[in-house]
């Protein structure tokens, strides 16, 4: 060093700045829409079939690995939350997907590598160079420089994916309380079944980032009683230790109990049915779309663009295929929509972004300005995650 020169220390302005990133489980609807608008573009027309084309992608590679249910669903759930935070138009849409996929893996310890995920993700995509690898016996053909290039993009996505939830691991999931509170409520083994599915749909809507499982779960067990009865007879048999499917409607569509109970309120249940029914709503029209809320099968690899077609964010060229029917049409769901609009209770009030620590702080103040939720992406300064939301965890 040369002892000639002096350097002096940098001044505390002049040092880079430091954050404190609290997590948040759940959002308020208005935090959803204040969050959803920044990162809105070009694209926001395009909105939900893009979500939903990214929540068929990722049960597509989900169900060909061989995933659980849980590894799944959350993967869907961390992507709807990445895209709070990052805009679509600056991301490529595969390499999103499956850093969700990944960082689920690790979540729910149900690990694969990354280059083992991308290399199933490929035969999704192009079903043609899968085919052929069958042929031949071998994992897909893929020029080994474009694996490695997307490995690197993954890990790259997965700490942005990572840093949306603060590194906080901790998951859980509505499927094991629809079991539980379908029993507590005397409830059929068909309509527990259906109430199952809606719990699978759920992950595609951004239902699971505003209201806790056993809400979103008892919502599912709702909405299935609504489909159940809805415009249909009153059945004259039923076991000694059920409920009917009106009889559920009636009591989870009106104020009572099971709101102590089960912790939960009538006006978050119809909410959350709205979002489940735009998303059936939104299969019955587009039946040509990569999603089927019928079923937790995976979507026809044939949706997906092949490598002859120019490597996209956002554009999937999906030629005609045959999917499965929708089980209600279009005509019964707003049918039904519409008395649930009509019947339903006012909103329940909740505390967001412009209402925390009595008004002192804007929404840009909590989630950064620009959406960028205060230096999440960036190197710049010092950024602690906190593993709770800061009404609960108190100023650090």
């Amino acid at each position: 060093m040369d002892s000639g020169h002096y350097f002096p220390p940098p001044s505390p302005s002049q040092l880079p700045a430091s954050h404190v990133k609290f997590h948040l489980p759940y959002f308020s609807p208005a935090e959803v829409e204040y969050l959803s608008e920044k990162q809105r573009g070009k694209l926001s027309a395009n909105q939900e079939k893009l979500r939903q084309q990214a929540c068929g992608f990722i049960e597509a590679v989900g169900v060909k690995i061989g995933f659980p249910r849980k590894t799944i669903a959350t993967a869907q759930s961390l992507y709807h939350r990445f895209h709070l935070f990052f805009p679509r138009k600056d991301f490529n849409y595969y390499d999103v997907t499956m850093a969700c996929l990944y960082v689920s893996t690790k979540m729910h310890d149900t690990l694969k590598k990354p280059r083992d995920i991308l290399m199933v993700s490929y035969t999704v995509r192009y079903p043609e160079l899968a085919a052929r690898s069958k042929a031949i016996g071998g994992e897909v053909e893929m020029d080994p420089v474009a694996v490695e290039q997307d490995r690197q993009h993954l890990l790259g996505i997965e700490r942005l994916v990572l840093e949306t939830i603060c590194f906080n691991f901790t998951v859980r999931m509505p499927f094991p309380y629809v079991i539980k509170i379908s029993r507590s409520l005397g409830a059929s083994k068909k309509l527990t079944k259906l109430a199952w599915r809606l719990a699978v749909d759920s992950s595609r809507t951004l239902a699971p980032l505003q209201y806790p499982p056993h809400v979103v779960a008892l919502a599912c067990i709702y909405l299935a009683a609504l489909l159940s009865s809805f415009e249909q007879p009153a059945p004259i048999d039923i076991a000694p230790d059920e409920h009917s499917d009106h009889e559920l409607a009636k009591t989870l569509g009106h104020r009572g109990d099971w709101e102590s109970t089960y912790k939960a309120c009538v006006e978050d249940l119809e909410e959350i049915c709205h979002h489940l029914l735009d998303l059936l709503i939104y299969a019955a029209q587009n039946p040509s779309a990569t999603t089927s809320p019928t079923t937790p099968s995976s979507p026809s690899p044939q949706t997906y663009a092949s490598p002859r077609t120019p490597h996209s964010s956002h554009a999937l060229h999906a030629p005609h295929q045959a999917v499965p029917p929708v089980p209600y049409k279009h005509d019964t769901l707003m049918r039904l929509k519409i008395h649930l609009r009509e019947t339903e209770h006012p909103a329940r009030p909740r505390t967001d972004a412009e209402d925390s620590e009595g008004g002192a702080e804007s929404p840009d103040d909590v989630f950064g300005k620009g959406g960028d939720a205060a230096g999440l992406g960036k190197n710049e300064g010092t950024v602690r995650f906190i593993f709770g939301p800061k009404r609960l965890v108190g100023a650090v």
